[in-house]
């Protein structure tokens, strides 16, 4: 069976709908990085998933196309994943996206070096036609969170982010979203086939014990 990241990293991909703290560990991506309103029709962020996608399936099938990576497995390209803020901004404020700054990415299996994933972009950019120039090699250590499952549309957001608050302050945790630690999603539902009452998200966000500096 090929290795699927829902399933065998269950804690990190299939929470409870209810907060709960986790010690995530260092992981790599494929990610590109960009601003704007993620819902701007052929706008940046989309232009950003679909090379994704193409760099992934790039890597996820690299043996057909005769490159022979070390350790590489059998797996299931997992979820997409967003790291979220703005400048000035404390967390995330839905009602302005123009001025999001993000991270779009997808966690890459152990095996995958920097010099393979730059074979992908060069192979997908050649088959798919698109630049995929922007996607770079990216290693998050995102350590100590508070995160959740979302049940809805993305709007509805802020309820589930405050559930979090609430439940770090009452376990002694504060917010530690700054510098690289970023507000972050993960992706469960696809938007585009799912209506947004049904959507799973997993939303989550770096803490540390309240009064640490």
């Amino acid at each position: 069976m090929p290795y699927d990241f829902k399933k065998e990293r269950k804690e990190f991909y299939a929470p409870k709908a209810q907060p709960c703290i986790v010690t995530v560990p260092k992981a790599n991506f494929a990610a590109v990085r960009g601003q704007g309103d993620p819902n701007e029709p052929g706008g940046a962020y989309q232009q950003a998933v679909s090379v994704l996608y193409a760099v992934a399936y790039a890597l996820k099938t690299s043996p057909r196309a005769g490159r022979a990576i070390p350790g590489f497995f059998e797996y299931v390209v997992p979820p997409l994943e967003g790291f979220w803020w703005q400048e000035g901004v404390a967390g995330v404020d839905y009602a302005h996206k123009a001025g999001f700054q993000w991270i779009s990415a997808l966690c890459l299996p152990d095996f995958v070096r920097e010099e393979d994933l730059a074979w992908a972009k060069a192979v997908a950019s050649e088959k798919k036609g698109l630049d995929c120039s922007a996607v770079c090699f990216l290693t998050v250590d995102e350590g100590l969170c508070v995160q959740m499952l979302h049940l809805g549309p993305y709007d509805a957001e802020p309820e589930t982010v405050a559930r979090m608050d609430a439940y770090m302050q009452e376990n002694g945790y504060e917010a530690d979203l700054r510098g690289e630690r970023r507000h972050h999603e993960v992706y469960l539902s696809d938007p585009r086939r799912t209506p947004p009452e049904r959507r799973k998200t997993v939303i989550r966000h770096p803490v540390r014990p309240r009064g640490m500096p």
